[in-house]
């Protein structure tokens, strides 16, 4: 029978896995992006989803249930201040978990825990190939106009010269 099995222990006593998850859970928010083992992963997000949920709300309540669990000041200030403010219209899914392959030492099946509206590699790139797809149209139009008109004007030049060294010579 399978009573009782749906927590993941990681191997941890109550307190030892208390500890882990509350010092991974700093460490994400305060670096938005972390590397571990894909179990501890997924028991971290299960452990941050409800702390980032609460985060939302700032109140004094809030703060210090959120303190209980991560037992960090200057992690509970990133999480007001920054984290709260970008996640306030997203309703869940806060993490997301990036398979990376394996640990070389033991195996492990590795993976990246990051905070979903932290991600710039997604965002920036998205807006830079719009402005610069817009930008190359219009300046290779400009330049071929440009070039259009450029030999009218040389033609005209050149017969000037030619005209004045004639000049010149007689």
């Amino acid at each position: 029978m399978r009573h009782g099995k749906k927590f993941n222990h990681l191997g941890r006593t109550a307190s030892h896995r208390k500890a882990m998850l509350s010092n991974m859970a700093s460490s994400l928010i305060l670096h938005k992006r972390i590397n571990t083992t894909v179990a501890k992963a997924k028991a971290l997000r299960t452990y941050i989803e409800p702390l980032l949920t609460k985060s939302k709300e700032d109140t004094t309540h809030n703060r210090r249930i959120v303190f209980s669990y991560l037992q960090n000041k200057e992690a509970v200030t990133e999480l007001f201040r920054t984290v709260a403010p970008k996640i306030s219209s997203r309703n869940g899914g806060y993490a997301r978990i990036i398979k990376t392959g394996f640990r070389l030492g033991d195996a492990a099946d590795t993976a990246l825990i990051e905070l979903v509206d932290f991600n710039e590699l997604y965002t920036s790139k998205d807006s830079v190939k719009k402005t610069t797809r817009r930008s190359r149209r219009t300046t290779t139009k400009k330049v071929d106009q440009v070039v259009d008109k450029a030999p009218l004007e040389n033609e005209e030049t050149q017969n000037d010269d030619d005209s004045s060294e004639g000049k010149e010579v007689q």
